[in-house]
């Protein structure tokens, strides 16, 4: 089976690839032939968890990947036991990539979490999370079919002269090069990652800024408060190295439909936006950022009528996905990556256990990026951040989004 132009471009962008994300829960350590026991009950009937990339026959450039089915389902191969810290684990794994010749997953299973990691090719964000809660005590699995990925959905072919200009006015958004992160002298940086737990009390006030507006949401507040991140950490822009040129974040967006939202594979796209860095009040940065996360929808339409003909023309030419994906890559083009989520239903429990805290490990990018993502799991708020800059940015960006969190709840709060 070929593998789709976002996976052979996940393959081909320069990259490791590796994507993860933990659950953490209270008490000892699990007993590796339980959940061994578990993940075979729940992952085993999943046909896309035994898939293992098939190289190319011939020149790579011109001929793409496959998707082949590998050996049975064997928990012991993917499911080890380590001794290390989850943010030591986070930091190992996310600049190597998985090891060929096998589905390229693995399970953790830390001091106190499990910890899976996945090359993005094979899984997205959002299949992390449909996995994990697979395995959650009172879960029911995904259809085994969901090996394939989710093809965005076709726009109906008669579109309108408003449609047009939309689709144009993405294709213009994804090109714009933007300010990449001020970085260490060349050859300097290094991947880094932090993961920062958040203060659930500030979280809940800065939810509910600006006074008398609807209430912010997880991502309206992680991209305005990385703005703010930015500017305590770096300056204004007219002060970067590239004056005063947009620095622009990257917002996945999930295509899946309701009928298909357990599928996993990659079924999501990216939007950019300008950062309002310059912004001086945190809660005028968060207004900014309710903007332009408020045109997501209409974007959204946009990418789902583009992305089935570009995905079109890069499967029958997989050089061209790869060209597409490192283009997409360079930090100037995708600096950083901001997504957050909810993690529902809770409270869920593992063997009896309950889940405490989501950990979602972003992927590393070029020197000069930081991917950030923050998860709501029950009354815990967790921000993960992924810098391939100097040793200590990841540290320095996370602690700087949890103070600009401050200013916000902080800007609700009576005086006197």
């Amino acid at each position: 089976m070929r593998l789709t132009a976002v996976e052979e471009g996940h393959l081909r962008n320069g990259l490791p690839g590796t994507i993860g994300i933990a659950a953490v829960f209270p008490g000892a350590r699990f007993d590796l032939a339980q959940v061994r026991s578990r993940v075979q009950e729940r992952w085993g009937g999943l046909d896309r968890m035994g898939l293992v990339v098939e190289p190319p026959t011939g020149p790579s450039a011109l001929l793409g990947h496959r998707w082949a089915v590998g050996r049975p389902f064997d928990p012991a191969a993917h499911i080890t036991a380590t001794d290390q810290e989850l943010e030591s684990v986070f930091a190992d794994g996310v600049g190597q990539p998985l090891p060929p010749g096998r589905p390229p997953w693995r399970l953790l299973v830390t001091p106190d979490a499990l910890v899976l990691l996945a090359h993005h090719a094979l899984l997205d964000g959002r299949s992390l999370e449909t996995l994990f809660r697979v395995l959650m005590d009172d879960a029911v699995p995904p259809p085994a079919s969901g090996q394939a990925a989710a093809h965005p959905p076709a726009m109906p072919r008669q579109r309108s002269r408003g449609q047009y200009s939309g689709i144009g006015r993405e294709l213009r958004r994804i090109g714009v090069p933007g300010q990449r992160l001020p970085v260490v002298p060349h050859g300097a940086a290094r991947p880094s990652v932090a993961v920062v737990e958040l203060d659930p009390q500030v979280m809940r006030a800065a939810r509910r800024q600006p006074a008398g507006g609807r209430g912010a949401t997880l991502n309206e507040l992680l991209l305005s408060a990385y703005a703010g991140a930015l500017r305590a950490c770096y300056g204004p822009l007219r002060s970067w190295p590239a004056g005063p040129t947009p620095f622009y974040a990257t917002v996945p967006v999930d295509l899946r439909s309701r009928a298909d939202a357990q599928r996993l594979g990659n079924g999501v796209t990216a939007l950019r936006i300008p950062l309002p860095v310059d912004n001086e009040s945190p809660v005028a940065r968060l207004e900014s950022c309710q903007e332009l996360v408020a045109a997501f929808q209409h974007r959204s339409d946009a990418h789902r009528a583009i992305l089935p003909t570009l995905q079109a023309i890069a499967r029958t030419m997989p050089w061209l996905a790869g060209v597409m994906a490192r283009n997409l890559a360079r930090p100037e083009a995708t600096t950083s990556l901001c997504t957050a989520f909810k993690w529902r239903g809770s409270p869920s429990h593992f063997l009896g256990r309950p889940l405490s805290r989501v950990v979602p490990m972003s992927q590393l990018a070029p020197p000069g990026t930081a991917n950030l993502c923050l998860v709501h799991t029950a009354d815990a708020y967790t921000l993960t951040v992924v810098s391939h800059l100097g040793p200590g940015d990841a540290r320095m960006l996370g602690e700087a989004v949890a103070q600009d969190l401050k200013a916000i709840a902080a800007a609700g709060a009576p005086t006197g």
